[in-house]
């Protein structure tokens, strides 16, 4: 018997399915999230909602937004179903679903609205999963400053399009009301994107005002993390797959791989939730972590695609399974990149070249 997922329907769903421990009306936000794909209700999401399991931090429960047609597409679909996600591992082993719930609310897809919440002092972090094409990041590195889109903005400050426009028009009104800065955190996969952001949100305050960069400049955090959780995009087979397998009419499921991580700075003035109570990691410096990933976890999946290709391999797992390209994987990582990285104090490199063997 297949059941419509919704909080209604929570404590009648499979008792395979895991399900929140905690109760929606117990949570309230403290997490604006701008950009809610896949990949953030397989990685940040996931997070969350382990951490309320454990009936800490319900301050922080996140509060969904965008900018785009298909935001307010993805939001028509979570409505109908009490913004619960159904989140399904593809462990080789078997696989395993939980209802996600850490999500309370997804705002209507509107500029005036996303600023108005933006301002609310509760709202102590806003994260972005906007994809790394959506940083206006120019060929040499750059802000964009030319790009159409920052164009419009800067000759129309009082209603921005752009997700940049958008948090300075947040965070403008923020200060005007005596609230202090909301930190911004970057959960896209680019290096330092912690640093890519600010120099969007800068490069744009500076087009419209040099008193407002200096403002951002010096009051808004922007910490750099590391994301990683293979998260491929949801079509019919994973719905009927849902379904099937676990009795869940969802409209909108996530599939994606059981390993995750997160390496974040410590960045965080007006507070954070204790992430690191299941399994975030907070450094210093993101920068060897991001190293260790792109030259072991991002270089090794290139590197087998070209030999793969000429034996007719199609797919990773068929050119892992292909005994010569595995053991070549490995000694290429063990001979010419592991030596090369910087340590990292409580990583063994060779472990987690093993995660990544097995991942692919």
């Amino acid at each position: 018997m297949q059941m419509k997922l919704s909080l209604s329907t929570l404590d009648k769903l499979p008792e395979t399915v895991a399900r929140p421990s905690y109760h929606r009306k117990d949570l309230s936000p403290g997490i604006l999230h701008i950009g809610v794909g896949n990949f953030h209700r397989a990685h940040q999401a996931v997070y969350l909602d382990k951490l309320f399991n454990t009936g800490r931090d319900l301050d922080w429960a996140i509060i969904g937004a965008g900018v785009k047609s298909f935001d307010a597409d993805r939001r028509l679909l979570m409505q109908d179903q009490d913004w619960l996600t159904t989140v399904v591992e593809l462990d080789p082993h078997g696989l395993s679903a939980g209802i996600n719930g850490a999500m309370i609310d997804f705002l209507d897809v509107d500029g005036e609205t996303l600023i108005n919440k933006l301002a609310d002092p509760a709202i102590r972090i806003v994260s972005l999963t906007i994809t790394e094409g959506g940083y206006f990041v120019d060929a040499a590195g750059g802000f964009d400053a030319v790009h159409q889109e920052i164009v419009r903005d800067v000759a129309n400050p009082g209603a921005p399009q752009t997700v940049f426009g958008l948090l300075l028009a947040g965070l403008q009104l923020r200060h005007s009301l005596g609230h202090a800065p909301f930190t911004i955190l970057s959960c896209d996969n680019l290096p330092e994107n912690g640093q890519v952001t600010r120099q969007s949100i800068e490069g744009l305050a500076n087009l419209i005002s040099p008193d407002l960069r200096d403002w951002v400049s010096e009051n808004v955090a922007f910490p750099n993390s590391m994301v990683d959780c293979i998260t491929p995009g949801t079509s019919q087979r994973e719905i009927d797959m849902v379904r099937d397998t676990f009795g869940i009419e969802d409209a909108s499921p996530v599939v994606c791989e059981p390993f995750r991580q997160w390496v974040m700075e410590d960045n965080f003035p007006l507070g954070r939730p204790a992430l690191e109570q299941v399994g975030v990691e907070f450094v210093d410096n993101v920068v060897p972590y991001e190293t260790m990933k792109l030259r072991i976890l991002n270089a090794g999946h290139a590197a087998i695609a070209y030999p793969a290709a000429l034996l007719g391999h199609q797919y990773v797992h068929d050119a892992m399974a292909d005994p010569d390209i595995a053991s070549w994987l490995v000694q290429l990582m063990r001979r010419e990149v592991i030596p090369v990285l910087q340590p990292i104090a409580g990583v063994d490199f060779d472990a987690y070249l093993e995660t990544c063997v097995s991942r692919f």
